[in-house]
């Protein structure tokens, strides 16, 4: 499976650049960069701040190639 994320939709419609949402959530922006891109898998931890410093949850924000739709709340 593949892994992707929403991170930059949700980022962009919270008006918030890379180095700003990392500082939130307290990682370099070259973090988020790689995040964002699908190449780094993020611990629980880090996916859970970086969904609540983006108003979202953790399914609206990361996703797997067979999941690519969003759970209904």
């Amino acid at each position: 499976m593949a892994f992707k994320t929403r991170i930059k939709v949700y980022r962009a419609m919270k008006n918030l650049t890379q180095a700003e949402l990392a500082a939130m959530v307290g990682v370099r922006r070259e973090t988020l960069n790689v995040l964002e891109a699908g190449k780094y898998n993020p611990s629980l931890q880090l996916a859970h701040d970086i969904a609540r410093a983006l108003d979202a949850t953790i399914y609206d924000i990361f996703i797997f190639d067979d999941d690519d739709t969003v759970p209904e709340s």
